[in-house]
């Protein structure tokens, strides 16, 4: 993929750019800006670490580059393995001025982040995603966390990086599933904010699914600048920010029930973004024309459309209670009112909400 594309992350001070092309792993100089002659310490996976970890480090010249890799998969987005990375960061004496690069997919980025957040109460890091899900949404936005038995990224910190660098050539080695998954996140974005994108996606999905380049490098390019906006207006999800949650909570809870790692979390939220649908339709704010159309894009893209139905409503619903979007003993959730409109809510039934579960859960 040769198009490159540059879009900013506006957030005053701490603005920084989110890079997208192909081939930036073997660009020299790409990253001098965001290290000047810092010591660089890098988080990858036994998985991307061999594939690209040596492209990386060529391109950082004289310094002190040290790495680990971590145990590949969501199970080991823990405790344990953030202080694994504290660790080495401790016994290496990086100092305040260090840097920390993530090189790989969410669970990386997101726990090489937390380190980044809490390593001497914080130092600077850049986000380099290899999946696709994590390029258009985890690596964008300054969310980093780990998961703890009670919920999913329960334990975290807001934590912006000095820049992203999404190379979009690393999809050709993702595998088939992981493509997938990814897709999923980049089809909440049409339905929250963006109608024709939506329609854009529909009408190539094969081409998504086929990795052609031109496809791929739009549809990444047009997530990252909804979500940077999104991001510049509401930073720490205060506000419009928790739109991007769409299915989330629904998708956190199959993740949990089903243990992690089980389902993939692109293929979670493709379930869950489905029974938001469902509950939208079910309290008369969407179409069910809509839901036909959100259900056949997905299926289109070969991700699930319903949760698994081995889930109890009852564990089902411990899972949502205990996800961050809960305030004040209330659950928020993304509500849609048309493909590109959608509002997040507390003001429904609790009687209806039981329902849904019991339907989508006791098919």
């Amino acid at each position: 993929m040769s198009e490159q594309s540059e879009q900013i992350v506006n957030l005053g001070e701490r603005s920084y750019p989110l890079l997208i092309g192909g081939g930036l792993l073997q660009k020299n100089g790409i990253l001098d800006p965001f290290i000047a002659d810092a010591d660089v310490f890098i988080v990858t996976n036994e998985v991307v670490g061999p594939l690209y970890l040596q492209s990386l480090t060529s391109l950082l010249g004289a310094r002190r580059i040290d790495s680990i890799e971590l145990p590949d998969g969501e199970v080991f987005k823990t405790i344990a393995t953030f202080e694994s990375i504290i660790d080495r960061l401790v016994a290496g004496r990086y100092a305040r001025d260090a840097v920390l690069m993530t090189l790989g997919g969410g669970v990386v980025g997101d726990i090489g982040g937390f380190a980044a957040a809490a390593y001497q109460r914080g130092i600077r890091f850049i986000q380099m995603p290899t999946t696709l899900l994590a390029q258009v949404d985890s690596a964008v936005g300054g969310k980093t966390a780990v998961n703890h038995a009670g919920g999913k990224n329960l334990i975290g910190a807001f934590h912006q990086p000095s820049a992203v660098l999404i190379d979009t050539d690393t999809l050709v080695t993702l595998p088939d599933r992981e493509l997938r998954a990814g897709l999923a996140e980049i089809v909440k974005y049409g339905l929250i904010v963006d109608a024709e994108f939506f329609a854009w996606l529909e009408a190539h999905a094969a081409d998504l699914l086929a990795r052609e380049p031109a496809a791929l490098h739009h549809a990444i390019r047009r997530s990252c600048q909804l979500k940077a906006a999104i991001v510049a207006e509401d930073e720490r999800e205060t506000g419009r920010r928790a739109l991007l949650n769409l299915g989330h909570t629904y998708g956190h809870a199959i993740e949990r029930c089903a243990g992690y790692g089980e389902w993939l979390h692109g293929e979670a939220i493709a379930a869950g973004i489905c029974m938001a649908a469902e509950f939208s339709v079910r309290l008369g704010y969407l179409e069910s024309a809509d839901v036909a159309r959100i259900s056949a894009l997905l299926a289109a893209l070969e991700l699930p459309t319903a949760p698994p139905s081995d889930i109890s409503v009852a564990d089902f619903m411990a899972a949502m209670s205990i996800d961050k979007k809960v305030i004040g003993g209330e659950i928020r959730l993304v509500l849609m009112h048309a493909i590109g409109t959608a509002e997040v809510t507390a003001d429904y039934p609790s009687a209806d909400l039981g329902a849904l579960l019991a339907e989508q859960l006791g098919r």
